[in-house]
């Protein structure tokens, strides 16, 4: 059961932000820390890419474990009401990314997806190699 009223379930709903997230952040100030300028979510693109460096045809999507189910704790896990409507709404979810991967790739651009768990502090030297691997 809830433990919220549908009225607080709405209000902690509406509190969820789909830009600037703390992972974006951390991301894009890595990207620039290594000296790369970009655009931000590519509105052009297949799947609005978060971080866009159109000279490298280069995207990154920083896509958050529990909505695009990553395979980490946090992207297995499912709300306990209205099982069905949520494993609908993650089957659309992952496949909408990967119908996106497959646009962007047919239109030259090369792909990252790097994940909220991915942007954790014990996790960041990895990603900064990762990331400069990709753009490099």
């Amino acid at each position: 059961m809830d433990q919220f009223t549908p009225a607080e379930r709405s209000r902690v709903m509406r509190a969820v932000k789909s830009g600037d997230t703390t992972p974006e952040l951390i991301v894009r100030r890595l990207v620039h820390g290594m000296g790369f300028r970009y655009r931000l979510h590519g509105s052009d693109l297949p799947g609005k890419p978060d971080v866009v460096l159109p000279r490298l045809s280069k995207a990154i999507f920083i896509h958050g474990c529990f909505w695009h189910r990553h395979a980490c704790a946090a992207g297995q896990s499912t709300p306990a009401t209205r099982v069905d409507y949520w494993q609908a709404k993650f089957d659309r979810n992952v496949a909408r990314d990967r119908s996106n991967l497959r646009k962007l790739r047919r239109l030259g651009w090369s792909v990252l997806v790097v994940w909220e768990c991915q942007t954790r502090k014990a996790k960041l030297p990895a990603l900064q190699q990762r990331l400069a691997r990709f753009l490099g």
